[in-house]
C-alpha cells in the first residue's frame, strides 16, 4: 500500500510557526511515529511552497498510489488549479487541516479542494493525518 502525504505552503515550518495553532512538533518527527504505527504502508512525504510542484506531484502519483493525504495550506482557499488536478487523477484524496479553519478568519472557511476530496478531516492537529492514513489502510 502506497500513501502520499502532501503538504503545502508554510507547513515546512511546523513546530516553529504559530505553535499555539499548529503545535510544537515538526512534521518530520511526527512522520517517523506515523510510519512506525503503519509498518505495512509505504508512507511517502512531500512538501512544497510552490503550487505547480504540488500539482506535478499529484499527477506523478495520482494513478498509481492507494491514497493521498493533502494539506494544501493556504492554497486550499485559492487554488482552482489544485482542484482541477485532484479531479483529474484516480487516487482518492483526503483533505486534512491541522486547525479548525472554521474557527479562524472568514477567508479560510471556503475550500476549493473539498468538492473533489473523498473526505475531509479538520481541527484534530497532526492526528488528522493519522486518521486519514488509517482510513486508507482499512480500505
Amino acid at each position: 500500500m502506497k500513501i502520499l502525504i502532501l503538504n503545502g505552503p508554510n507547513l515546512n515550518l511546523l513546530g516553529v510557526r504559530e505553535p499555539e495553532i499548529y503545535g510544537k512538533n515538526s512534521f518530520e518527527t511526527f512522520l517517523s511515529s506515523l510510519q512506525e504505527k503503519f509498518p505495512n504502508a509505504d508512507i511517502e512525504y512531500y512538501q512544497s511552497n510552490i503550487e505547480g510542484e504540488m500539482i506535478n506531484k499529484l499527477h506523478e502519483v495520482g494513478f498509481s498510489y492507494d491514497g493521498i493525504v493533502l494539506n494544501a495550506g493556504a492554497y486550499t482557499h485559492t487554488s482552482v488549479a489544485l482542484h482541477d488536478a485532484i479531479a483529474a487523477i484516480k487516487t482518492p484524496v483526503i483533505e486534512v487541516h491541522i486547525s479548525n479553519v472554521h474557527q479562524r478568519e472568514e477567508f479560510r472557511h471556503h475550500s476549493y479542494i473539498s468538492s473533489v476530496a473523498s473526505g475531509i478531516i479538520i481541527g484534530f492537529g497532526l492526528e488528522g493525518y493519522e486518521m486519514a492514513v488509517r482510513h486508507f489502510v482499512k480500505q
